[in-house]
């Protein structure tokens, strides 16, 4: 605002005001600032991605195989199976902080956000007071969307997660509702700079203590949290700021103190047919006896996925240097039944190594393994990786069941 006199005859007869809005301004300000954090995260993530999930492959291999040989009503079978879960715990929040930075677009299909809904529904009842009164209202036949299914369970989750903590104390309702819109272009019900399309809209509610007009603008900063130490990391509306973005669609929400927060997801629907998903829990752990080539830059890395592999019957010849087993393949093309190796190794990466082998010998499959995300830093994509011929992308550090039954899939895929 800016205020100058209007001068007469008789001097000061009036004075003017120019007053400017510049909302508009502060909001592309803001939109700077959560870029250039986005930028920092996405430095800071790719840096200790992969160094800090080979370290955490290494405690949880080697949890998992000690947990075999502990009786039963041993103590240390306790101590082991917390040690393996904080593992696992330490793995999501990598997760989280890659799912931050990742600009690159995974693997997506028709998704009915109700089925997921539904699932979440299953896994947050039980800890729930019973206080807290959780209802899922769906509107009508449902469009699909095309999706990460492991993503919007994700966004889904850290949502109602968030709203379950606002209602413990004085307990409240929780409300899930899903359905379709059509939006118009600049439509005051959508959010800002959505384009005009057909929706499912989630929407997330919840009667508990609401936010602060201060807390609000600060809720999707990475590491923001109003949560007691040990209570939260501030990367859950981070992510699903993240994932609903990555997406192609919006998020907006409205909270007021003591009287409640609703969050409204707008994720784009799909015309194309529902993909029937394939049941794996029912699938039994086996082995084989086959001989596989294993590599990983990490000696604490390889002893244990040497040992996990000859437990489950193959027989391993494995090493930490790329040029090395590259000599030993080509002297024997024909000895090996799969490879599998990291990607970031030194002197040549996994899937140079993998061109080179796959010159050699172009039938053998390939399993490449990684403890970097998005294509960033050194990582790959899956979408690179198919192209180069390899079978599998797998993110380190990855439960032993998981690992057996897929190198158990790419070798009986190979017959």
């Amino acid at each position: 605002t800016r205020v100058f006199p209007v001068c007469g005859a008789g001097g000061i007869t009036a004075y003017a005001a120019v007053i400017r809005d510049q909302t508009h301004e502060v909001k592309l300000q803001r939109q700077l600032r959560q870029a250039q954090k986005m930028e920092a995260i996405a430095t800071l993530s790719g840096g200790i991605a992969h160094d800090f999930n080979n370290i955490l492959a290494a405690i949880t291999t080697n949890t998992e195989m000690a947990l075999d040989h502990v009786p039963e009503k041993s103590i240390v079978l306790e101590h082991l199976s917390i040690v393996l879960k904080a593992g696992f715990r330490a793995k999501n929040l990598v997760k989280q902080i890659m799912t931050l930075s990742c600009q690159v677009e995974k693997e997506r299909q028709p998704v009915r956000l109700d089925h997921v809904v539904g699932e979440c529904m299953k896994l947050l009842r039980p800890s729930l007071p019973a206080t807290i009164d959780m209802r899922h209202h769906s509107g009508g036949d449902l469009g699909l969307v095309l999706a990460d299914p492991g993503q919007i369970h994700q966004v889904i989750m850290n949502l109602c997660t968030n709203s379950a903590d606002a209602l413990r104390e004085k307990g409240g309702s929780l409300d899930i509702m899903l359905q379709n819109v059509d939006l118009a272009a600049g439509d005051p019900a959508a959010v800002p700079q959505l384009p005009g399309g057909r929706y499912v809209r989630l929407s997330i509610s919840d009667t508990g203590h609401g936010m602060e007009e201060k807390t609000m603008e600060r809720i999707f900063d990475p590491f923001f949290t109003t949560k007691g130490p040990g209570r939260g990391t501030g990367l859950g509306l981070s992510v699903v700021h993240g994932i609903v973005k990555n997406h192609g669609g919006g998020i907006s929400f409205a909270s007021k103190p003591d009287k409640g927060t609703t969050f409204h997801i707008f994720l784009p629907r799909t015309d194309l047919p529902e993909k029937v998903m394939e049941e794996t829990s029912s699938v039994p752990l086996t082995g084989g006896r086959e001989r596989i080539l294993f590599l990983d830059d990490e000696e604490d890395l390889v002893f244990a996925g040497q040992r996990m592999l000859e437990k489950l019957g193959y027989a391993v010849v494995a090493g930490t240097d790329s040029l090395e087993a590259l000599e030993v393949f080509r002297s024997q093309p024909d000895r090996f039944d799969l490879v599998i190796t990291d990607q970031t190794m030194p002197r040549m990466t996994g899937q140079r190594l993998a061109r080179e082998i796959l010159g050699l010998r172009r039938d053998i499959p390939i399993i490449l393994c990684t403890g970097l995300g998005c294509g960033a830093g050194g990582g790959i994509t899956e979408q690179d990786a198919r192209a180069a011929g390899i079978r599998e992308v797998v993110m380190k550090p990855v439960e032993r069941d998981e690992f057996a039954r897929i190198i158990r899939r790419v070798l009986d895929q190979n017959r």
